[in-house]
């Protein structure tokens, strides 16, 4: 089949484990002939997102990617929260999908892919939401773009559309009174990841702690993320250090921003259990969430937390509803830093309860957040 997958309403970094190239790498790897339409945004770094220049490439997940310029004679500001792109019908027209995949809910060219789909009925037309009440409508000029812009453009489109695919309960719940769609036009569609078989997944678990020295009877702890103070790195690590236990370790993954450095880095500095490995790349992390026993995300949300998941591992994260699914018999919803600290020590009392935390988050993973499952069901 021919698979359009439309990133002009987001962001699109190549090489990532984020949604969009997770399901551009499955319709690839089965066969698919595929090709990523996406906006300039990207990451220039591991930290920033940025602009890079339009163009037309091989991508480093296995399809063609054509990076299109934002159009238009608004400031650049503006255009970036327009989300105009003016060849996209041509691109639609010459690569003839039969099945699209616009990521993001709210953008202009959500009009062009639904004019497209009543064009050429028999193509399916899916459409992906990230949005929820933390992330949208938030500031003065993104409630009047969600109210007055990029409402009336989603209300037009719901007729040609497929299904929308939300990504988390909160987001079911903001596209429900935000945009006013209908239950039935949803279905809910979670970030996933990569579930590896138990002959791979033990591999790499047993590689992964001997190049890191963990002996057989350590308990590791990983939080992952771009440290802000949203993320409560902070407060993982202050309870953490409350515990005498010689065999917890603490693994922390990403980058910490200036507002959290200092205190972050002196905590760090005082307990020997915990190590800061910086940023790591994408296999590296999942490698990483193998060797490790428990997720810790006490903060905002993170895609991490569904690959955590799938490389089987217990969590402690964040009591908020888009949790909710993901926290059945796995681990621990956290508010409050003493929440985090009788985590901690309830796996200090009982450090056998994570082999059964680890079994039930496969379980979880297998039957929500298998990107091969997900895959196929956009070709249906």
């Amino acid at each position: 089949m021919k698979i359009i997958h439309l990133c002009v309403s987001c962001f699109y970094i190549d090489g990532y484990r984020y949604q969009e190239n997770e399901l551009v790498r499955e319709h690839v790897d089965t066969g698919h002939d595929v090709l990523v339409v996406a906006s300039t945004e990207t990451y220039l770094d591991n930290l920033t997102l940025g602009y890079t220049a339009p163009g037309d490439y091989m991508g480093t997940d296995g399809a063609r990617v054509i990076r299109l310029p934002y159009s238009g004679v608004a400031p650049f500001f503006l255009k970036k929260k327009l989300r105009m792109h003016n060849e996209l019908g041509r691109i639609l027209e010459t690569f003839a999908p039969d099945v699209i995949m616009f990521h993001g809910l709210c953008g202009w060219e959500l009009r062009t892919a639904a004019r497209y789909k009543r064009k050429h009925p028999d193509v399916k037309l899916y459409v992906d939401s990230h949005e929820d009440a933390n992330n949208s409508a938030v500031t003065s000029l993104s409630k009047v773009l969600h109210n007055f812009y990029y409402r009336p453009i989603i209300r037009a489109a719901l007729p040609a559309i497929d299904k929308v695919l939300c990504i988390s309960q909160e987001t079911l719940e903001f596209c429900r009174k935000q945009y006013g769609i209908d239950d039935a036009a949803m279905e809910f569609f979670p970030l996933g990841g990569k579930i590896a078989d138990d002959s791979s997944y033990e591999k790499i678990r047993t590689g992964t702690r001997a190049e890191l020295g963990i002996d057989p009877g350590q308990t590791v702890f990983l939080q992952s993320g771009k440290f802000d103070a949203k993320k409560k790195l902070v407060q993982s690590l202050r309870a953490f250090s409350q515990l005498q236990s010689e065999d917890f370790r603490f693994l922390i993954v990403g980058q910490l921003h200036d507002a959290i450095a200092e205190e972050a880095r002196a905590l760090i500095a005082k307990d020997p259990r915990i190590t800061f490995l910086g940023w790591k790349p994408a296999d590296e992390l999942y490698g990483l969430l193998c060797a490790a026993d428990v997720y810790v995300q006490p903060g905002s949300q993170s895609a991490t937390m569904q690959m955590s998941l799938c490389a089987r591992r217990p969590v402690i994260v964040a009591d908020v509803p888009s949790h909710v699914p993901f926290v059945q018999g796995n681990g621990w919803a956290v508010r409050e830093e003493s929440d985090l600290l009788r985590a901690f020590a309830q796996i200090e009392a009982d450090p056998g309860i994570l082999d059964t935390y680890s079994r039930r988050s496969y379980e979880i993973a297998s039957s929500l957040l298998d990107y091969r499952r997900m895959a196929k069901r956009l070709l249906t």
